[in-house]
């Protein structure tokens, strides 16, 4: 088994790539840094799920630096500028990573944020190759959004705690927007279908 160390999100999105890189050869070590989730108590409750998880699953995990402030300072200020702020936040998190995965010895490095459609797919493979070459690793990139509805059933039968967006407050809003714009058309659309009835 090759050795590889897995930058994670959250637990519920680790279940899909931790499968299916282990069935093709890999040993995954879990990392954890990501101060872009917001609130606090938000970091924690996601940060404790992970942790029982990984606990459950024997998996080792490394919990690396979270640097708040910095987040704050580096991609706070690009606000709404979606594709921007999602650039500067998985670089500054994958670049932890990566400083953690030269550390402790890794040559592999992938990504659990790989399995969410809601993530800028190609941006953050993009950053990843970037950084694991500055750093002397070899990215294990992987489309593992085709497994996101299984990750999602396997969470709900497992009880894991899941969260409804990404973790920054900016993505916080966008998904209320979203949520409300969805159930805006559904709404439409049973009163469309209701008026056609009659």
């Amino acid at each position: 088994m090759t050795p590889l160390l897995l930058h994670a999100c959250c637990a519920p999105c680790s279940l899909e790539p931790v499968r299916l890189l282990v069935e093709e050869g890999f040993a995954p070590t879990i990392c954890w840094t990501n101060p872009n989730i917001q609130p606090v108590a938000e970091h924690d409750r996601r940060l404790e799920e992970l942790r029982r998880w990984t606990a459950d699953m024997h998996l080792p995990l490394i919990e690396a630096g979270d640097d708040r402030a910095r987040w704050d300072a580096a991609v706070a200020p690009l606000g709404a500028d979606r594709e921007r702020r999602c650039r500067a936040c998985y670089a500054l998190r994958l670049a932890e990573a990566c400083r953690v995965a030269e550390r402790e010895g890794f040559s592999h490095i992938a990504t659990t944020l790989a399995v969410s459609p809601y993530q800028l797919f190609d941006t953050c493979n993009d950053v990843l190759e970037r950084l694991a070459a500055a750093h002397g690793l070899t990215p294990v990139v992987r489309d593992f959004r085709p497994w996101y509805p299984q990750a999602t059933q396997r969470s709900r039968e497992l009880g894991m705690y899941r969260q409804n967006y990404c973790g920054c407050r900016f993505s916080a809003a966008e998904a209320a927007l979203d949520r409300a714009r969805l159930r805006e058309e559904r709404k439409a659309a049973k009163e469309a279908a209701r008026k056609s009835k009659a």
